[in-house]
């Protein structure tokens, strides 16, 4: 958009080379949507179904899996193929389950754009597809209308159009054609321009043309939207790539020692091969993909039923790890719905006791009425008559702009409503507009007598003043009266107060007959009633979750295109800032002065971000990212979209917020609550601590199934577990429970917790140790059971694998119980807090045993039935892991 706002309507048809009367020919507009091309926002179309499902066979983990498979094919180990290939579609399927929602965030913006428009051309008013509008086209604006295009108005009437697709904020904007002097600071303060895909909601205009399509300040949102397209990873996604590298690293390193070992003992190349498979079944964890997939869409499950619907798995994890939230101000932390807040006369100064609806009380707390006030009962009755808000006995308030509708409201609330005064007849109105900056209503009584209700701008209204309310007689307005008027005016204002002021007089019959010569005159010599503030109020449950997110270690920081000093308010009403910090304000001019390092330096301190623009939101997401934040981003406006998906986890409001922001969104709120999001915190961090429990788990296990193989391999003894035994571990004996871990019960404390850093990793706080150490463990009771089985039956080479797969499947299933904390060691209160992981244990023992007993199972399996002697003998080996650790660990707290 070129400055067109600072130049006048003759210097914009000039630039143009158009005519603001006959606007233009028909062969310049073919000319020009050649140049220009057609006025729509592009999509992008490289998305499609089968990325989607692409995508999920590109974790680096499920390659390393798709190699084994192919190994175990060319060796002939179908059985083993067969079981992975199983487990990695499983996986697949899962992910494209729950990511399969096309990103339709470019097509939702079309829905945004004209589909018709009102032009001049060759000089008479036609309507055409908006699509063939071309720069220099003149338009057409009236109520209902959505803008076609980035337009410079010429000629305005009564203008209002609300901006809340660009801006965010829902009060109508009041128009002009008058050039603006000056750059303004935001695109909230371009009053003499109208945008594509915001709506005319009063009056009527004509404009120049000045951008079309991609362009338009909308376009500009579209071309951010683009830009973000490709997806960074999540923190856990990064730590299982690494895991996975890591495991085939060591995979690759054991089979080359065991390959070296096996060739020097002479061994044959294709026992070598097996070992070889059985080494990387054991050392790779097949159902982590899987496992942690699970627990995620479980996660997804939790966190539907608190309100907040996730459109991808890895969002869940990465919300617990937030260490910031910028939220839009309008509809999130605030309701979006125009209500009286305060009121002043003066005999009284009341104020609204609820967020909801109205109910005053004056200033001295006590309960107040419009029957026993008569100045509260005179402010309602004249915002009930001077109003243009169209109201019925059936549906009440059905339609008005917000201002009038929450005025009308309050009034209603103490059942005073226009329909209340059958004594008076109406007669005429004065319509509001921007030069007179007030609204006059005449009603006629019984007496003949004409009453005028007049309400508008306090800086207008009371001026034209010449007494006041009192409770007998009224009162004159002297200087000293006038001045606290206005003193108590700008106290309102501070408090984010959009004042009216509101007074009456009477006059003849014939005065206002002859009210069109005179207006001027007439409209002098108000009394005045009183001050009404309206407020656009934070929500209720919104200061509790703030504290609850500082608590947390989460810092809220609210991005608005409101008003400086009506963010800051709102900001103090719902305790934004914090105690003992250097909270800092910044509005879009001040960011604009700033270069990215300034900026850097300062971001962390700042907590309300004024007047901005979309571009602002996106680069102060970047700012906060380049200092090592994880940012969530909150948005409902078609603003907040490139933000939102800029961020680390993009949060949309459900009701209210656009297709254009839910499509960039990984988190959406189902009821608009911020408090939605604190609950979404605890369940991200509750998921990713369930997720290193199941880590934990797994991995210890496949550490004590490579320490059995090699172990066995350095000892020269034949295999002791068969690759398809190894995979049965893996993913029945082992997957039932981890899944059961992804449901554990979260730590009391977890929402007391600072915010995990963002490059901890996965085996910090000593888990790769306690995976070493119980893996050491398990390795050795499982090759100690086989050594002596094979001992005591040399010739029974099945009796000794199941007597060292049922100790390893035992041990491991009393080792998932201790899994349960990560802090901690077994504890009774936990496991009955978890019942799905008893029955998880259960099954996979029962499972086991089918394996054992059911002979073709066992002959697939190769195992062997086993007698009550050798279960307690596998018992009793089976818990050494566990009493050793329980021991070691009082000791160690003992020691230090």
């Amino acid at each position: 958009m070129l400055s067109f706002y600072i130049k006048s309507s003759e210097e914009t048809e000039a630039e143009l080379s158009t005519s603001i009367k006959r606007g233009l020919s028909y062969r310049e507009v073919s000319k020009r949507q050649k140049d220009y091309g057609e006025n729509s926002l592009k999509a992008d179309e490289t998305f499609n179904w089968w990325e989607v499902l692409l995508d999920q066979f590109r974790d680096f983990m499920v390659l390393v899996l798709l190699a084994a498979t192919t190994v175990s094919g060319l060796l002939g180990e179908y059985t083993d193929a067969i079981t992975i290939i199983a487990i990695v579609v499983l996986n697949a399927i899962l992910g494209f389950y729950q990511e399969f929602k096309a990103e339709k965030s470019l097509q939702a913006l079309k829905e945004l754009t004209a589909p018709e428009a009102k032009v001049i051309r060759d000089g008479e008013i036609t309507e055409i597809p908006a699509s063939e509008i071309v720069p220099g086209d003149i338009v057409y604006l009236e109520s209902g209308d959505r803008v076609p295009a980035d337009i410079r108005l010429n000629k305005t009437r009564n203008l209002e159009i609300v901006e809340s697709s660009l801006t965010g904020e829902s009060l109508p904007v009041k128009k002009h054609e008058d050039r603006l002097s000056s750059t303004p600071d935001s695109i909230g303060d371009i009053n003499n321009m109208a945008f594509m895909g915001t709506m005319v909601t009063k009056g009527s205009a004509t404009g120049i043309v000045t951008d079309i399509g991609m362009e338009t300040e909308m376009g500009q949102i579209a071309h951010m939207l683009a830009d973000e397209n490709q997806q960074v990873e999540t923190p856990l996604q990064k730590r299982l790539a690494n895991l996975g590298k890591v495991l085939v690293t060591i995979c690759l390193l054991v089979c080359i020692a065991v390959a070296f070992l096996g060739v020097l003992r002479g061994e044959p190349i294709y026992k070598m091969f097996m070992a070889g498979v059985s080494l990387a079944v054991a050392a790779i964890p097949e159902g982590l993909p899987a496992v942690v997939t699970i627990a995620l869409a479980v996660g997804v499950q939790k966190m539907m039923k608190k309100n907040a619907l996730v459109r991808k798995l890895p969002a869940v994890e990465t919300l617990g790890c937030a260490t910031v939230i910028c939220s839009d101000k309008t509809g999130t932390l605030t309701t979006n719905k125009m209500i009286v807040d305060e009121i002043y006369t003066p005999l009284l100064h009341y104020h609204n006791n609820t967020n909801n609806g109205h109910s005053f009380i004056s200033s001295n707390h006590k309960k107040v009425s419009p029957k026993k006030n008569k100045d509260l009962n005179l402010c309602f009755q004249i915002v009930a008559l001077c109003n243009n808000t169209l109201y019925t006995k059936e549906q009440g308030i059905v339609r008005g702009e917000p201002t009038e509708k929450a005025l009308l409201q309050a009034a209603v609330d103490y059942n005073i409503t226009p329909l209340s005064f059958s004594d008076i007849t109406y007669l005429d109105e004065i319509q509001f507009d921007s030069n007179r900056k007030r609204m006059s209503v005449f009603y006629k009584d019984d007496s003949n007598q004409v009453v005028m209700f007049v309400k508008g701008a306090p800086e207008v209204i009371v001026p034209r003043c010449k007494k006041i309310i009192t409770d007998n007689k009224n009162g004159e307005l002297n200087h000293k009266t006038t001045e606290n008027i206005m003193q108590k005016n700008e106290e309102m204002a501070n408090k984010a107060l959009r004042n009216i002021a509101v007074g009456y007089k009477v006059i003849s019959y014939d005065d206002y007959k002859n009210k069109n010569e005179k207006l001027e005159d007439l409209e002098n010599d108000l009394i005045f009633v009183g001050l009404m503030g309206l407020l656009d109020p934070p929500r209720e449950e919104v200061k509790d979750s703030i504290l609850k997110c500082k608590k947390a270690g989460v810092t809220p920081v609210m991005i608005t295109g409101d008003h400086k000093a009506t963010a800051i308010a709102i900001a103090k009403k719902i305790n934004l800032f914090s105690k003992n910090a250097d909270n800092k304000v910044m509005d879009g001019k001040e960011l604009d002065s700033l270069s990215d390092r300034e900026l850097n330096q300062k971001i962390n301190n700042i907590r309300v971000f004024a007047r901005v623009s979309p571009k602002h939101k996106l680069r102060i997401v970047s700012a906060l990212k380049d200092r090592g934040n994880i940012v969530a981003m909150t948005g409902d406006g078609v603003n907040d979209a490139p933000a939102v998906k800029s961020a680390d986890i993009g949060i949309a409001m459900g009701v209210t917020g656009t297709d254009v922001t839910k499509g960039a969104a990984e988190l959406i709120l189902a009821d608009d609550n911020f408090s939605t999001i604190e609950a979404a915190i605890e369940e991200g961090r509750g998921i990713y601590d369930n997720i290193r429990k199941f880590i934990r788990f797994l991995l210890s296990c496949n550490f004590g199934e490579i320490l059995t193989m090699l172990f066995g391999m350095l000892m020269g003894l034949p295999l002791p577990l068969k690759p398809i035994q190894i995979l049965w571990v893996n993913l029945v004996t082992d997957g039932l429970p981890a899944i059961a871990l992804g449901v554990d019960p979260k730590d009391p404390d977890i929402m007391k917790r600072k915010p995990r850093d963002p490059e901890e990793g996965v085996f910090s706080d000593g888990l790769f140790k306690t995976i070493l150490g119980r893996g050491l463990l398990i390795g050795l009771i499982t090759i100690f059971t086989f050594y002596r089985a094979l001992e005591l039956q040399p010739d029974h080479l099945d009796f000794a694998r199941t007597m060292g797969f049922s100790t390893l499947v035992v041990s491991q299933l009393i080792y998932v119980f201790e899994c349960q904390s990560v802090r901690s060691g077994l504890s009774l209160a936990k496991v009955i807090k978890n019942p799905q992981l008893i029955m998880a244990v259960i099954a996979s023992f029962m499972l086991f045993c089918l394996v054992v007993y059911i002979e073709p199972l066992a002959q697939i399996f190769d195992t062997h039935p086993l007698n009550l002697e050798n279960w307690m003998t596998i018992l009793v080996l089976s818990l050494f892991p566990t009493v050793f650790s329980v021991i070691y660990g009082k000791i160690k707290d003992r020691i230090f």
